[in-house]
C-alpha cells in the first residue's frame, strides 16, 4: 500500500496522476515546526528523567539539588521558587513530568544551559506587578506541606518573607521580621495575614504610617506591628 501524503490534493475531479500533489510553503513550515516541537519535547522529557527518582517518577528534593548544582545556582535562590511557580508545581520540593513540561516548554528550555539562561528573564517576568502578587500568594501555598495545613510557623515565615519580599521592600520586611521574632501572640501566620502584609507594603507610607487607618480591614497582627513600630520610634 502507498502512504498518503501529508499534503492533500485539491478536489478538481481529476485523478492524482493527472493532477500532481503539491505542498504549499505553509504546509511545509507547519510540518517542520511540528517535528521541531516534538524533538524539543523529547529533549525536555529526557532531561526530566535524568533528574527524576525512578521509584517515585518525580524529581524529588535530591534531584532539584542536583539540577541547581548543574545550573550553578543555590537551591535556596528565589529563582528556583519562581521556576516552581512557572511550572505550577503543587508539592514543595517535587516536580512531576507534567509540571516540568509546562514550565520548560514555556521557557523554551530543553537543556540545563538553556534553563540557566532563562532564569534572569523568568525573574523579570515574575517581578512584573501583574504577576508578582500571584507569585507572592503561590509562595505561601507552596510551603503548605501537610494535608489541610492552613498556616506556617513564624520561623519559616521569616525566611520566606526575606526570600520573596526582601528585595522590593527591604526595610518593611526587616522590621516586620524583627517584630515577629519578639512578639508572643502569634505562633503561626495564615494566608490572609500573609497577603495583608503584601498590601501593607504596597499601600502604606513607611516608616511614618501617615496613611495607615487601623479602623480599616487590616489583619490585627498589622495593627500590633504598627503600634510596636510607633512605640519604637518615640
Amino acid at each position: 500500500m502507498m502512504r498518503r501524503s501529508a499534503c492533500a490534493s485539491k478536489k478538481t475531479g481529476q485523478t492524482n496522476s493527472a493532477n500532481p500533489i503539491s505542498c504549499s510553503p505553509s504546509d511545509i513550515f507547519r510540518s517542520a515546526s511540528s517535528k521541531a516541537s516534538s524533538k524539543e519535547m523529547e529533549r525536555i522529557d529526557n532531561l526530566f528523567y535524568f533528574y527524576a527518582n525512578r521509584s517515585s517518577g518525580m524529581i524529588d528534593p535530591e534531584g532539584i539539588e542536583t539540577l541547581c548544582s548543574d545550573m550553578e545556582v543555590d537551591h535556596t535562590d528565589v529563582r528556583i521558587l519562581m521556576l516552581a511557580w512557572k511550572m505550577k508545581a503543587e508539592k514543595q520540593g517535587y516536580f512531576t513530568l507534567e509540571e516540568w513540561r509546562r514550565g520548560l516548554k514555556a521557557l523554551r528550555a530543553d537543556t540545563v544551559s538553556k534553563l540557566k539562561k532563562a532564569l534572569p528573564e523568568l525573574e523579570k517576568e515574575v517581578r512584573r506587578p501583574s504577576n508578582f502578587e500571584d507569585f507572592y500568594s503561590y509562595s505561601f501555598c507552596y510551603c503548605l506541606t501537610e494535608e489541610k495545613q492552613k498556616s506556617i510557623d513564624i520561623e519559616s515565615i521569616c525566611q520566606l518573607l526575606d526570600l520573596v519580599l526582601g528585595s522590593p521592600f527591604r526595610a518593611q520586611v526587616d522590621y516586620f521580621i524583627e517584630y515577629l521574632k519578639i512578639q508572643s501572640d502569634y505562633k503561626v501566620i495564615n494566608l490572609d495575614q500573609w497577603m495583608g502584609f503584601f498590601r501593607f507594603c504596597n499601600e502604606i507610607s513607611f516608616p511614618d504610617f501617615s496613611n495607615y487607618n487601623p479602623d480599616l480591614a487590616w489583619p490585627l497582627i498589622l495593627d500590633n506591628f504598627v503600634e510596636w513600630m510607633q512605640a519604637k520610634q518615640s
